[in-house]
């Protein structure tokens, strides 16, 4: 009996060891609410499943909660698979520089982000710069619903770029003639294939990495070259009256991206942790990805796997093979 009790007890604690190994296995990986940032998420969660053989979870979840879950590093979000500079600074500066819980890619890629229009929309009013806009005439010609003002999309709800740009158009001058939109992304892909299918203005944040550029005929519109002294921003963490205090009469910066991690997998999974740091992206590769991904709504496991193969020493470089 004494042996059989023994038996059931190793028994048992081997299964609770392998069923704490399997769950300490699992890496979950977050996919923010914009095109790159999902197209990364399935590019980073193949790599792990296929070539590290490690379960992984895809996990939705906007800047805050995967920041959070990433500094608290137990396993509730491991991985921000598009972590774009200086919009996310406010988050690195806490959680990576001064928590020191979270880490950042070694290699980033550059993407820029400024305000789109209908190319032939824009070219027949004579629309080159956002100074255009600013002027009854832009808001006539753009209003869409007919209450007067045109429309102009700033951005999804919860993204850094957005609030910026709320302070950009009233800097420019532009909000005292459009409507300011605030919706998910979707919408206002929507709502910029209505306008260029009718032959209507819309205005729209737009960046690179993304599918538009392969889906609308859109033109950047020119802002002032980026200076720091001239583009300063308050975060509403910081300051309630963010709004009042912030000033951006120029373009911004041009933007780093990068993969952040938590540190907490560099014990729990360190040959997860040495890929996310070595990882490196370049824009063009992420543009065709959101392309295949968003536009030809095709799986991003699928679209990565044949990337994967067709790139092997590359992502060999990154698993430092």
């Amino acid at each position: 009996m004494t042996i059989f009790r023994t038996c059931i007890l190793t028994g048992a604690l081997s299964i609770g060891t392998t069923l704490s190994a399997a769950a300490q296995d699992l890496v979950r990986v977050a996919e923010p609410n914009w095109a790159s940032g999902r197209v990364m998420a399935a590019l980073i969660a193949t790599v792990i499943e296929d070539r590290l053989g490690q379960q992984v979870e895809i996990v939705p979840g906007g800047n805050a909660v995967i920041f959070a879950g990433m500094d608290r590093g137990k396993g509730e979000i491991d991985v921000h698979p598009d972590v774009w500079m200086p919009n996310q600074s406010n988050f690195t500066k806490e959680f990576v520089d001064t928590n020191g819980t979270v880490a950042l890619s070694d290699h980033g890629y550059t993407g820029f982000s400024s305000f789109c229009a209908p190319r032939e929309f824009a070219e027949k009013h004579n629309i080159t710069s956002v100074f255009d806009l600013a002027t009854p005439e832009a808001a006539a010609a753009m209003d869409r619903d007919g209450d007067g003002m045109g429309e102009i999309w700033l951005g999804a709800p919860g993204w850094t770029s957005t609030n910026q740009n709320k302070v950009k158009i009233r800097d420019y001058g532009i909000s005292n003639f459009f409507e300011e939109i605030v919706a998910e992304e979707e919408v206002a892909t929507a709502s910029i294939s209505d306008a260029i299918n009718k032959g209507e203005g819309f205005v729209f944040y737009c960046y690179a990495p993304h599918y538009n550029w392969f889906v609308f005929d859109m033109v950047r519109l020119e802002e002032p070259a980026y200076d720091p002294e001239k583009y300063v921003m308050v975060n509403p963490s910081d300051d309630p009256e963010w709004f009042e205090k912030s000033s951006i009469t120029v373009g911004a910066q041009e933007k780093t991206i990068h993969v952040g991690y938590s540190r907490s997998l560099e014990e729990r999974a360190p040959m997860v942790a040495e890929f996310l740091k070595n990882i490196e992206m370049d824009v063009t590769t992420v543009n065709d990805f959101t392309n295949e991904v968003i536009v030809k709504q095709r799986d991003g496991k699928e679209v990565a796997r044949e990337w994967i193969a067709a790139n092997s020493d590359r992502v060999d470089g990154w698993l430092g093979l």
